[in-house]
């Protein structure tokens, strides 16, 4: 049975909670405590699967609480539901939180969100997918730039001009952003010389997953991987993320879920970059195969290594404490149907924009084959919504590269 703890310091809203849930006391052993204080009492005497709190509370509030379970037990998912969060107090959470839910919150959405998160780790504890990580030599440490960015999302004095300042200490950094920036998938008006200047006008979680994108495809840039075209991947990424900010954009979906389908295109193919590194010989063997059959090489990762690409790299950003729905883009862009998915979500997005940018006639020695899961967009009933993402998305991906042409994305 899932043990869950709920936190809030209105007794209101504990006793909402207690009668909106009562249907599933037979699912959840659920535990209401009225301070952050009484949430680390009660985590020290019994084990919890989920965490669900407040932020704004007396005493510790749940940015301290966050911090604190993520530190003594960073197996239980940690759930922010608030309906009064500060944007100042909603950045200082970044990292710490797996999903952030807001008030008033119905029972089926709380449902699917613990259900996916749990879903999630069972996927990232298989067995095979653990016995296969165990004889990589050592995984990317997470971008040095990014952790330093992150830490200075959760000041509370941090500025724009303090993030872009951090992002210009790496010279690379700054022109690789820049170039971005400046590149006709972002439609922006005029040319952004500074990253403070990027900063504002896309946003701090679009630059905050460039810097990481960036960051994580530089590890492997000179890597004893050869046997794949790091170029290629990135520039099959970028497309995926531009393509897949696009479809949740014309959803209409929320800012947060937006930016989270950007990173998860950005990042689905991070999989592919360890296993080439650490089995390169193994790896070469996986494109031969799909090569010969012209298709996507998922299948043939899993009949020489157990896993995919999707299972590795999900385990990997969720080593690095990504949000939920961007670990859960990457681990089942493939088969968006494995979360049980019962909304638009962001694995949404990065599914159909990669099976689209799969398609687009440019993409070097990547197969077509792959098709749109119509059972999960049946599912969540946007099957009829395909053709018109198709054409929201076709622009970006005719373009002459990342770094040119006329297509733009809004932001």
């Amino acid at each position: 049975m899932t043990s869950i703890l709920f936190v809030d310091d209105e007794d209101s809203v504990l006793q909402g909670l207690r009668r909106m849930l009562r249907p599933y006391r037979h699912q959840w052993k659920m535990t209401f405590v009225a301070s952050g204080q009484e949430a680390v009492a009660a985590l020290a005497e019994q084990p919890f699967d989920v965490l669900v709190t407040d932020m704004r509370m007396p005493g510790m509030d749940g940015v301290a609480l966050l911090a604190e379970v993520m530190r003594e037990y960073p197996q239980i998912v940690r759930i922010v539901l608030s309906g009064h969060s500060s944007k100042d107090t909603t950045i200082r959470s970044v990292g710490l939180a797996h999903q952030y839910l807001t008030k008033p919150c119905d029972r089926e959405t709380l449902e699917r969100v613990v259900v996916q998160a749990l879903k999630l780790r069972e996927t990232l504890l298989d067995q095979t997918l653990g016995q296969l990580l165990a004889r990589i030599d050592s995984l990317p440490s997470l971008p040095s730039l990014y952790a330093e960015l992150i830490t200075e999302l959760r000041s509370e004095k941090t500025t724009i001009n303090r993030v872009g300042d951090i992002v210009a200490k790496d010279p690379a950094m700054t022109a690789k952003v820049l170039q971005l920036v400046n590149s006709a998938y972002f439609g922006l008006p005029r040319r952004i010389s500074s990253p403070p200047q990027a900063v504002a006008l896309l946003g701090v979680d679009t630059i905050k997953a460039l810097v990481l994108g960036v960051g994580v495809f530089s590890q492997f840039s000179n890597s004893a991987g050869a046997c794949l075209d790091h170029e290629a991947i990135w520039e099959h990424s970028f497309r995926t993320a531009a393509a897949a900010k696009r479809i949740a954009l014309t959803e209409g979906v929320a800012r947060l879920d937006t930016d989270e389908a950007f990173t998860g295109g950005l990042l689905h193919d991070v999989g592919k970059l360890v296993l080439s590194q650490a089995f390169p010989e193994r790896y070469t063997d996986v494109l031969s195969r799909a090569s010969e059959r012209g298709i996507e090489d998922v299948q043939d990762e899993r009949a020489i290594f157990g896993v995919s690409h999707a299972e590795v790299g999900a385990y990997l950003l969720a080593m690095w404490r990504l949000p939920d729905p961007v670990v859960a883009a990457v681990a089942y862009h493939h088969s968006p149907n494995s979360p049980a998915a019962v909304a638009f979500a962001p694995v949404t997005a990065v599914h159909a924009a990669n099976v689209f940018a799969n398609r687009w006639p440019g993409e070097k020695g990547r197969g077509s084959s792959i098709e749109l899961n119509m059972e999960h967009l049946d599912r969540i009933g946007l099957a009829h919504r395909a053709d018109a993402w198709r054409e929201a998305v076709e622009p970006l991906l005719v373009g002459e590269s990342c770094w040119s042409g006329s297509a733009g994305i809004a932001t």
